[in-house]
């Protein structure tokens, strides 16, 4: 059992690696749709923000009508205690009652939404700050990437071309090489027929003082020497 897990940690830990890899062969696309992924969130985000911000006009139109009308009442009230009319008085005052506390409810409504649509509000703006921001940051990368590719491939030719260089020195090499073998093939050719004709045996009479050899400049001052006398 220890080994089939250790084999599967083995696979996992692969899998991983080989995920990775992908991954980061195809970072710049990744992040390209991510920000993709992202604008349409924002588009969603302003879509829910504009219902928001409609309902909240709705609920706050309804509260100026209710506001109006809780006025109206107070007007009636105040004028049914002057005519003395106590029980309609009391009877508008209920409606009153009623309309306050709606009021209150609607009151509260409204600032909650107000609080949601300010925060939705500041999470777009940072959003979008932030999309942007790696919408600029994509073009930089790319650029890099671009210019990283351009290195690799001339760090490439020059490592083949000095590859070439080495190749053509070593040709070169070879070929002063099999020259100077030549070179002394030829000399070893020449003394070979100098000695199976007449060259050597002149040289070895001419070392024996039997054949005269080439005039040196002591033999010009001997003979200077010997007419003087």
């Amino acid at each position: 059992m220890a080994i089939i897990e250790k084999l599967l940690t083995l696979v996992r830990g692969t899998a991983t690696e080989a995920g990775q890899a992908i991954v980061d062969r195809n970072a710049i696309t990744i992040l390209e749709q991510e920000i993709r992924d992202a604008d349409t969130a924002l588009v969603q985000s302003r879509t829910d923000l504009s219902k928001i911000m409609a309902e909240r006009k709705v609920a706050s139109d309804k509260l100026d009508a209710k506001q109006a009308k809780l006025k109206e009442y107070n007007d009636y009230i105040q004028q049914l205690i002057n005519k003395g009319d106590q029980t309609l008085a009391l009877e508008v005052a209920n409606k009153v009652a009623a309309l306050e506390n709606e009021i209150a409810g609607d009151q509260a409504l409204i600032a909650s939404m107000d609080a949601n649509i300010a925060k939705l509000k500041d999470s777009i703006r940072q959003a979008t700050s932030t999309v942007d921001h790696l919408r600029r940051q994509v073009d930089t990368v790319k650029a890099t990437a671009s210019v990283q590719r351009a290195q690799e491939s001339i760090a490439a030719r020059a490592t083949g071309s000095n590859a070439q260089l080495r190749t053509a020195m070593d040709s070169l090499d070879r070929i002063q090489s099999q020259q100077q073998l030549k070179d002394a093939q030829i000399d070893a050719a020449n003394q070979l027929a100098a000695a199976e004709g007449d060259g050597d045996l002149t040289q070895r009479l001419q070392a024996a003082g039997i054949v005269p050899g080439a005039t040196a400049a002591a033999d010009v001052l001997a003979r200077f020497k010997k007419a003087e006398g």
